[in-house]
């Protein structure tokens, strides 16, 4: 049941649907805010396929008409009268292995395609009809304003690319793709300093204890966060205690610089952060999170200050070996935008 539209007629809302881990794990490789673009469609008549890609939630605004009719905060075609389906090919903004995909419809009721597919490649320029694709969601039935997530599980390929199938007709919301990006480290120079906790280069966000304002992964998006919601936030805590993530990086490393950057937390920005890290041969998410209780300090814990960049090198990073994993501590609670781990490979 939708809320009440605000003044401007906006809903903001879909019908919730708790995500799977791979979805709060895992970065959207077809965001468009990683690049991700649609190179083709079939038909956009309704609504531009360029706009399923947008980072932000879809909303249903009343009354918004353009000169096609009723704007949609997605892509929608036109109603099909000749047989045949409708398709769009994306560009992933990161290549990468996926693990698990959103098919969303939120806002489409009497307008959303009754079933889907979705095909994958992988090509260094853009695909052309001798392309191969690779089918990794069979057809399956949608239904409308809702989130469809499919897991993708032990499918280590990398693809490039997307073709979305929509039967026959009708609008999607957003396709989020969730996976692991790629990083060719065998073409880097080893003695090189390395961010090996972005997600472009393979990091990932492996758990963390809260995010009730924030979305944990965007902690290793490149660039600075460009407003509050651009970040890591928890929940005021009213116990004894403090908040944490634990980030895999994308290649061991010897870590030789910090930084922990508030961008736009000035109100509600961490009092200390300090950082643990350990290399781990083998493990899951799950046994990370007891492991991490005793790993050794990187960084002691450090005062913080509201919409700053903080950088730590030299001796106040600890000489502990290579590393694969880290853990940042917030005290007691609040919210960093940006962690940046840079290092030299390590074998």
């Amino acid at each position: 049941m939708s809320k009440p539209a605000l003044p401007d007629g906006t809903i903001v809302n879909a019908p919730h649907s708790e995500p799977p881990p791979y979805a709060t794990r895992h970065a959207n490789l077809a965001s468009a805010d990683f690049g991700a673009k649609v190179l083709s469609c079939s038909d956009e008549f309704f609504a531009s396929a360029q706009r399923m890609l947008q980072a932000s939630e879809p909303v249903f605004i009343v009354g918004k008409f353009d000169e096609h009719g009723k704007w949609m905060d997605g892509w929608e075609t036109r109603r099909r009268r000749n047989g045949g389906h409708d398709q769009a090919i994306v560009r992933l903004g990161l290549p990468g292995a996926i693990r698990g995909l959103d098919i969303d419809t939120s806002h489409f009721t009497g307008n959303f395609p009754p079933a889907a597919s979705v095909h994958a490649c992988r090509c260094e320029g853009e695909p052309d009809d001798s392309t191969a694709w690779t089918e990794i969601v069979a057809p399956r039935p949608l239904q409308g304003n809702a989130h469809h997530y499919v897991e993708i599980a032990g499918d280590d390929r990398v693809w490039t690319h997307l073709r979305l199938d929509i039967y026959p007709d009708g609008g999607v919301a957003r396709l989020r793709v969730y996976g692991q990006p790629a990083c060719d480290w065998a073409a880097r120079d080893p003695q090189a300093l390395h961010e090996v906790s972005a997600l472009a280069n393979g990091g990932r966000i492996a758990a963390y204890n809260d995010a009730h304002f924030g979305v944990p992964f965007r902690l290793i998006m490149p660039g600075r966060g460009v407003n509050m919601g651009d970040g890591w936030e928890t929940r005021r805590r009213r116990e004894p205690g403090y908040d944490w993530c634990i980030i895999e990086l994308g290649h061991a490393a010897l870590v030789q610089k910090i930084e922990i950057d508030t961008a736009y937390f000035k109100g509600n920005y961490p009092d200390r952060v300090s950082v643990q890290a350990a290399r781990v041969e083998a493990s899951t998410d799950e046994s990370l999170v007891t492991q991490a209780m005793f790993w050794p300090e990187l960084l002691g814990e450090q005062k913080m200050q509201m919409d700053h960049q903080h950088f730590f090198e030299g001796g106040a990073v600890q000489s502990i070996g290579a590393v694969t994993h880290v853990r940042v501590n917030m005290y007691p609670d609040g919210g960093i935008s940006r962690v940046r781990i840079w290092g030299r490979l390590a074998d």
